[in-house]
Protein backbone atom coordinates (compact mmCIF):
# COMPACT_ATOMS: atom_id res chain seq x y z
CA UNK A 1 0.00 0.00 0.00
CA UNK A 2 1.12 3.23 -0.68
CA UNK A 3 0.21 6.71 1.74
CA UNK A 4 0.67 9.84 0.43
CA UNK A 5 -0.61 12.58 2.96
CA UNK A 6 -2.38 15.07 1.12
CA UNK A 7 -4.11 18.89 1.65
CA UNK A 8 -6.92 17.39 -0.83
CA UNK A 9 -7.57 14.32 -3.37
CA UNK A 10 -10.42 13.48 -5.44
CA UNK A 11 -11.59 10.38 -7.83
CA UNK A 12 -13.50 11.03 -10.76
CA UNK A 13 -15.39 8.07 -12.52
CA UNK A 14 -16.72 9.02 -15.66
CA UNK A 15 -16.04 13.03 -15.86
CA UNK A 16 -18.00 13.09 -12.92
CA UNK A 17 -16.24 13.40 -9.32
CA UNK A 18 -17.33 10.39 -7.07
CA UNK A 19 -15.63 11.28 -3.96
CA UNK A 20 -13.19 13.82 -2.18
CA UNK A 21 -11.50 15.08 0.75
CA UNK A 22 -9.27 17.87 2.48
CA UNK A 23 -6.66 17.14 4.82
CA UNK A 24 -5.82 13.47 4.97
CA UNK A 25 -4.11 10.54 3.56
CA UNK A 26 -4.76 9.48 -0.22
CA UNK A 27 -4.16 5.58 -0.08
CA UNK A 28 -3.75 3.53 -2.30
CA UNK A 29 -4.41 -0.08 -1.53
CA UNK A 30 -3.37 -3.36 -3.33
CA UNK A 31 -4.41 -7.10 -2.61
CA UNK A 32 -2.45 -10.19 -2.72
CA UNK A 33 -4.61 -13.66 -2.53
CA UNK A 34 -2.84 -14.35 0.42
CA UNK A 35 -3.64 -11.35 2.35
CA UNK A 36 -5.90 -11.79 5.40
CA UNK A 37 -7.84 -9.65 8.47
CA UNK A 38 -4.43 -9.84 10.08
CA UNK A 39 -2.54 -7.63 7.62
CA UNK A 40 -5.63 -5.26 7.23
CA UNK A 41 -5.37 -5.07 11.63
CA UNK A 42 -1.48 -4.37 10.93
CA UNK A 43 -2.14 -1.53 8.22
CA UNK A 44 -4.82 0.09 10.05
CA UNK A 45 -3.22 -0.09 13.23
CA UNK A 46 -0.13 1.87 11.57
CA UNK A 47 -2.15 4.12 8.94
CA UNK A 48 -4.16 5.69 11.94
CA UNK A 49 -1.10 5.99 14.55
CA UNK A 50 1.39 7.22 11.64
CA UNK A 51 2.21 10.71 12.91
CA UNK A 52 3.33 12.47 9.75
CA UNK A 53 1.44 15.51 10.17
CA UNK A 54 2.98 18.85 11.72
CA UNK A 55 2.92 20.22 15.12
CA UNK A 56 3.23 23.84 16.19
CA UNK A 57 7.05 23.23 16.43
CA UNK A 58 6.86 22.23 12.87
CA UNK A 59 8.35 18.40 13.73
CA UNK A 60 5.45 15.21 12.18
CA UNK A 61 4.21 15.16 15.35
CA UNK A 62 0.72 14.28 14.90
CA UNK A 63 -1.51 11.57 13.61
CA UNK A 64 -4.58 12.03 11.14
CA UNK A 65 -6.92 11.61 14.04
CA UNK A 66 -5.26 14.45 15.53
CA UNK A 67 -5.47 16.93 12.64
CA UNK A 68 -9.21 16.16 12.08
CA UNK A 69 -8.31 14.39 8.11
CA UNK A 70 -9.62 12.10 6.81
CA UNK A 71 -9.16 8.85 4.33
CA UNK A 72 -9.51 8.15 0.11
CA UNK A 73 -9.07 5.16 -0.31
CA UNK A 74 -8.68 4.14 -3.75
CA UNK A 75 -8.19 0.40 -5.09
CA UNK A 76 -4.92 -0.32 -7.04
CA UNK A 77 -4.19 -3.82 -8.22
CA UNK A 78 -1.57 -2.09 -10.43
CA UNK A 79 1.04 -1.59 -7.10
CA UNK A 80 1.86 -5.58 -7.78
CA UNK A 81 2.97 -5.10 -11.47
CA UNK A 82 6.16 -7.24 -12.20
CA UNK A 83 8.20 -5.72 -14.81
CA UNK A 84 11.16 -8.28 -14.51
CA UNK A 85 10.75 -9.40 -18.10
CA UNK A 86 9.86 -7.26 -21.34
CA UNK A 87 8.26 -4.16 -21.44
CA UNK A 88 4.82 -5.06 -20.78
CA UNK A 89 3.59 -5.03 -16.88
CA UNK A 90 2.15 -8.98 -15.63
CA UNK A 91 -0.31 -8.41 -12.75
CA UNK A 92 -0.34 -12.16 -11.73
CA UNK A 93 0.99 -11.24 -8.32
CA UNK A 94 -2.41 -8.76 -7.74
CA UNK A 95 -5.30 -11.12 -5.94
CA UNK A 96 -7.93 -12.16 -7.80
CA UNK A 97 -10.60 -9.64 -7.93
CA UNK A 98 -13.66 -11.33 -5.78
CA UNK A 99 -11.17 -11.86 -3.30
CA UNK A 100 -9.01 -8.39 -3.42
CA UNK A 101 -12.70 -6.33 -3.73
CA UNK A 102 -13.78 -7.97 -0.52
CA UNK A 103 -10.81 -7.62 1.13
CA UNK A 104 -11.07 -4.28 0.55
CA UNK A 105 -14.40 -3.44 1.65
CA UNK A 106 -13.36 -4.62 4.53
CA UNK A 107 -10.30 -2.86 5.35
CA UNK A 108 -12.36 0.32 4.41
CA UNK A 109 -15.18 -0.33 6.80
CA UNK A 110 -12.54 -1.70 9.50
CA UNK A 111 -10.93 1.46 8.65
CA UNK A 112 -13.81 3.66 8.96
CA UNK A 113 -14.42 2.01 12.45
CA UNK A 114 -10.98 4.02 14.09
CA UNK A 115 -13.59 7.22 13.78
CA UNK A 116 -11.42 8.21 10.54
CA UNK A 117 -13.88 9.69 7.60
CA UNK A 118 -13.19 7.23 4.99
CA UNK A 119 -13.95 7.72 1.18
CA UNK A 120 -13.27 5.59 -1.53
CA UNK A 121 -13.71 5.28 -5.15
CA UNK A 122 -14.88 1.97 -6.70
CA UNK A 123 -12.94 -0.90 -7.30
CA UNK A 124 -12.57 -2.05 -10.56
CA UNK A 125 -13.46 1.09 -12.07
CA UNK A 126 -11.88 3.27 -14.34
CA UNK A 127 -11.16 6.40 -11.98
CA UNK A 128 -9.09 9.77 -12.64
CA UNK A 129 -7.53 10.77 -9.54
CA UNK A 130 -6.78 14.48 -8.65
CA UNK A 131 -4.02 15.10 -5.75
CA UNK A 132 -2.54 18.19 -4.28
CA UNK A 133 0.35 15.86 -2.25
CA UNK A 134 1.33 18.01 0.76
CA UNK A 135 5.02 17.66 1.71
CA UNK A 136 5.31 15.33 -0.66
CA UNK A 137 5.07 12.91 2.38
CA UNK A 138 4.85 8.90 0.87
CA UNK A 139 4.76 6.25 2.83
CA UNK A 140 4.93 2.68 1.50
CA UNK A 141 3.61 -0.27 3.82
CA UNK A 142 4.57 -3.62 2.73
CA UNK A 143 2.85 -6.21 4.89
CA UNK A 144 5.09 -9.08 3.66
CA UNK A 145 7.79 -7.22 5.24
CA UNK A 146 5.96 -6.16 8.72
Amino acid sequence: MVLQRVNSASVSIDGKEYSSIKLGYLLLVGIQDDDTEEELDYLIRKITNLRIFEDDQHKMNLNVKQVNGSILSVSQFTLYADTKHGNRPSFVKAGKPEYAEKLYNKFNDKLALSGIKVSTGIFGADMKVDIQNDGPCTIIFDTDNK
